[in-house]
C-alpha cells in the first residue's frame, strides 16, 4: 500500500504588534538607540523602529490579519506622554511611558481580540509601556555605565498614538508588515 503526501503545514512566522509614535520621535528615539551602539556597544534594540508593545512577541501561521483594522476603527487615538529614562533590572534601558489608563484599557482589549479573532495565546504578565533603548546586548558590567548616562538626560514628549502596527521578524530585523489607523 502506497503512503499518501502528508499536508505541509504552513511556517509559522515570529510577530508582535505594538503602537507606533510620530516619525520625529521615532526619529529622535532611534538616536538614543544609536548613542547606547556607538557609546555601549548594544545596538540590538535598533533591530526594530521605536514602539510600545501592547502584544509581545507570538508564532502564528496566519498571514491574514486584517480583523485588526476593525480593532482599530473601535478605537480613538491614545494620548502618551514619555518621561525621561527608566530600567527593568539591570538588562534593560527604555524612554518610560506615564501611567495612563486609556493606554491599559487598549492593551487589555487587544489582548482580548488578538486571542478571539487571531489564536494569539495571552501571556498575562504585568503591561508596562516603555519605549526600549538598550536591552539583550547590553552587558551586565557596561549597565551601570550605560544607566549613569541615560538616566543623566532629560526626555520629555506627547503625542496622539494613532497606529498600530504588526512587526514580523525576517530572521535578522523587525518589519513592519501592516499597520492600522486608530479611529478610522
Amino acid at each position: 500500500m502506497k503512503k499518501q503526501p502528508r499536508k505541509q503545514a504552513k511556517a509559522e512566522q515570529l510577530y508582535f504588534i505594538g503602537l507606533l509614535p510620530p516619525d520625529t520621535i521615532q526619529q529622535e528615539i532611534t538616536a538614543f538607540k544609536q548613542q547606547a551602539l556607538d557609546q555601549f556597544k548594544t545596538g540590538h534594540a535598533l533591530t526594530s523602529a521605536p514602539h510600545i508593545t501592547l502584544i509581545p512577541p507570538f508564532r502564528s501561521a496566519r498571514t491574514n490579519f486584517s480583523a485588526m483594522a476593525d480593532f482599530a476603527s473601535e478605537h480613538k487615538p491614545i494620548e502618551v506622554n514619555l518621561k525621561g529614562f527608566n530600567k527593568f533590572d539591570q538588562k534593560v534601558i527604555f524612554v518610560d511611558v506615564v501611567p495612563n489608563p486609556e493606554l491599559n484599557i487598549v492593551q487589555k482589549d487587544l489582548e482580548l481580540y488578538a486571542h478571539y479573532y487571531l489564536g494569539v495565546v495571552p501571556e498575562y504578565q504585568p503591561f508596562h509601556p516603555h519605549i526600549t533603548v538598550a536591552f539583550k546586548d547590553l552587558k551586565r558590567p557596561t549597565f551601570p555605565e550605560a544607566w549613569a548616562y541615560f538616566s543623566e538626560q532629560t526626555y520629555e514628549r506627547t503625542f496622539a498614538a494613532s497606529n498600530l502596527a504588526l512587526f514580523k521578524h525576517n530572521g535578522k530585523t523587525w518589519e513592519i508588515s501592516e499597520e492600522w489607523s486608530l479611529g478610522n
